[in-house]
């Protein structure tokens, strides 16, 4: 009989990322594998990457080694957003056996079961002995990269975690339509979109049940929530207000010009959005920020945080 596979996963970058990675060992505990630590042995390692820093390409390398350290003869699968601009790449590093595109990523469980069912017995130094199937790219190391042009990425995927923090990170928006300057993420994950409000609504109702008391709304662009449903982040946070058994709800970032004064005035008077505002100000200089293609000015951040202030004087503000 074979035994259980066990999966580990190691997650570089934001919020995001976490709650997208909770969502994948999900599924493949859904699928039959047990989750443990990377320090474990794992069967299979999964590796959820980043692509905001220049360091990318390093942390990815730097782990695959630790990966392979580990157990030589573990499979490494590679996802995130690193993957989708740079699969090819990924897939030549030595050690790695599988890359999946953004597209791919949440059907993990259906890209590693054939995998790991053909190339079993492994070779001595962990690459497969079995041949790769047709529809594949292939790295010159010998690993498989699957992924979509990411202008095929159009469908939202939710995902919260859970079990590994306090509070639980729910993703309410993905993509970007902004472009600014230097920005890869919308070429990562692709064009802005979300779930309706009644299935978001649903998500935190799923999460309540478990007993977690505190939800963080995270995203690519959160504010830009209901692009193509015709709904926006102020009905979204309204439904969710209602929403019993959370005792507390937190936005973890948006853009200045997004956070608008409905927004600002609904936190104020919330019974459970708590007042705490992640406003990132990528420069102090408008010159750069128009340069940058951001859309607000240093006035347009100044007369939101005064206004924050005025309504909630003991408001957190956080910025980066």
């Amino acid at each position: 009989m074979r035994h259980t596979r066990t999966v580990a996963f190691h997650t570089l970058g934001c919020k995001l990322n976490f709650s997208e990675t909770s969502t994948l060992a999900r599924s493949l505990e859904d699928a039959g594998y047990a989750r443990v630590n990377v320090e474990d042995r794992p069967d299979v390692f999964v590796l959820n990457t980043c692509s905001v820093t220049n360091n990318a390409d390093k942390e990815c390398r730097r782990h695959v080694r630790r990966f392979r350290a580990i157990n030589p003869e573990g499979f490494i699968a590679v996802v995130g957003c690193y993957a989708q601009l740079k699969p090819e790449e990924i897939a030549a590093i030595p050690g790695v056996d599988l890359v999946l595109g953004a597209n791919e990523k949440f059907d993990v469980a259906m890209y590693l079961e054939p995998r790991l069912s053909d190339l079993e017995p492994r070779s001595l130094n962990g690459h497969s002995q079995g041949s790769l199937r047709s529809g594949t790219r292939t790295g010159i190391a010998g690993g498989e990269a699957i992924y979509s042009a990411i202008k095929e990425v159009r469908h939202f995927v939710p995902s919260y975690n859970a079990n590994d923090r306090t509070r639980t990170f729910l993703k309410v928006q993905d993509g970007c339509d902004y472009f600014c300057s230097f920005c890869t993420i919308p070429l990562a994950r692709g064009r802005s979109r979300s779930a309706t409000i009644a299935e978001t609504v649903a998500q935190a109702r799923s999460i309540a049940a478990t007993g977690v008391r505190e939800i963080v709304l995270t995203g690519v662009n959160t504010g830009d929530f209901g692009r193509g449903h015709g709904e926006d982040f102020l009905q979204l946070i309204q439904a969710l207000d209602e929403v019993p058994g959370i005792d507390r709800f937190r936005i973890s970032s948006i853009e200045p010009n997004l956070c608008q004064d409905g927004i600002i005035d609904f936190v104020a008077e919330s019974r459970r959005f708590v007042p705490h505002f992640h406003i990132p100000l990528q420069s102090g200089s408008d010159a750069i920020l128009e340069r940058m293609r951001r859309r607000y000015d240093t006035a347009l951040y100044a007369e939101r945080i005064a206004r924050i202030k005025r309504y909630m004087p003991h408001a957190c503000i956080g910025v980066d």
